[in-house]
C-alpha cells in the first residue's frame, strides 16, 4: 500500500480524502498548517514528504483577492513540486476547476491554470482532477450576490457536485496510475440562479433570487458552458435534492 501526503489534509475536502484512503489501507497523512506543515511557506514540506509515494494537494488559498491566490497557487505549488523531486514523489494529484481551459476572466481560474501548468511541466507524474462547483458551495454563491434581500445571480449552466463525491475521485486517483486531466461533475444541470433558487427555498431562506445574465460570477462574467464539464466527464449520482436534507444552511 502507498504513503500519500494529502496537503490540506484537514480541510472539507482533504479530512475526506485522508479517510477513504486510510479505510482501503493506505498510509495517509494530513499535512496542512494545523499539522506543522505549510507549502506557501515551505515549513514542514520536506519532512511530510520523506517516504512518500504519493502527493495530493488539496490546499486552497486563505485569501480570493486576485494576486493572493495567484501568489499562493504558484509558490505553494512550486515548493510541493520541489520537494517532490528532491524526495522521488512518483505521482502529484491535485484538485482544480472545470473550465480553467476555456476563454474566461476570473481570477481565481487564473491561478488554478498558473498551478496546473507548472505540474504539467514538472517531469513528475501528474493527475489532474477537475471539478464542478461543490453543492457546499450554494450558501457563499448566494451570500456574495445578496444586496437587501435580493439574490442576483446569471443563468450560466453549472453541474454542481458533493464535495463526498469529489473526496472519492481525488481518493481513487491518488490510489491509481497517474491520468493526467480528467473532469468530473454532479448528474444535473441548471442556470446558477436555479441552483441557488432550489436550495434557499428548501432552507426556508426569505431572499428572492433574480437572474440577470450580466451579474458578476466571483467578480467576472461568464459565458453559459464555461463551467460544466465537457463530454467523457466521470459523472457521480448525488443530486441537488439528495444532498440538501443533509446538509442544512450553517447558523
Amino acid at each position: 500500500m502507498a504513503r500519500i501526503v494529502v496537503i490540506g489534509g484537514t480541510g472539507l475536502i482533504g479530512s475526506k480524502v485522508v479517510a477513504k484512503l486510510s479505510a482501503h489501507g493506505h498510509e495517509a497523512i494530513a499535512a496542512s498548517p494545523n499539522t506543522g506543515v505549510n507549502s506557501l511557506t515551505g515549513e514542514g514540506v520536506a519532512e511530510a514528504l520523506e517516504g512518500a509515494d504519493v502527493v495530493v494537494d488539496v490546499s486552497n488559498s486563505p485569501s480570493f483577492a486576485p494576486a493572493d491566490v495567484l501568489e499562493f497557487f504558484t509558490t505553494s505549488t512550486r515548493n510541493l513540486l520541489a520537494a517532490e523531486a528532491a524526495a522521488g514523489v512518483g505521482h502529484h494529484v491535485a484538485l482544480t476547476i472545470v473550465g480553467t481551459n476555456r476563454p474566461q476572466n476570473i481570477p481565481y481560474f487564473a491561478a488554478k491554470t498558473a498551478q496546473e501548468k507548472l505540474i504539467r511541466e514538472s517531469g513528475i507524474d501528474y493527475s489532474l482532477v477537475h471539478a464542478t462547483q461543490f453543492f457546499e458551495f450554494v450558501g457563499s454563491i448566494a451570500d456574495i450576490s445578496t444586496e437587501g434581500d435580493m439574490v442576483t445571480l446569471p443563468g450560466a449552466l453549472i453541474q454542481p457536485i458533493a464535495a463526498e463525491d469529489v473526496a472519492t475521485a481525488v481518493a481513487q486517483a491518488a490510489a491509481g496510475e497517474p491520468v493526467g486531466d480528467i473532469e468530473i461533475a454532479g448528474p444535473e444541470s441548471f442556470g446558477m440562479d436555479e441552483f441557488a433558487r432550489r436550495a434557499l427555498a428548501f432552507r426556508h431562506d426569505p431572499r428572492t433570487v433574480v437572474r440577470d445574465d450580466m451579474a458578476p460570477y466571483y467578480g467576472a462574467q461568464i459565458e453559459e458552458r464555461t463551467l460544466i464539464p465537457v463530454d467523457g466527464a466521470r459523472l457521480f449520482s448525488t443530486t441537488l435534492e439528495e444532498w440538501l436534507p443533509l446538509n442544512p444552511a450553517r447558523a
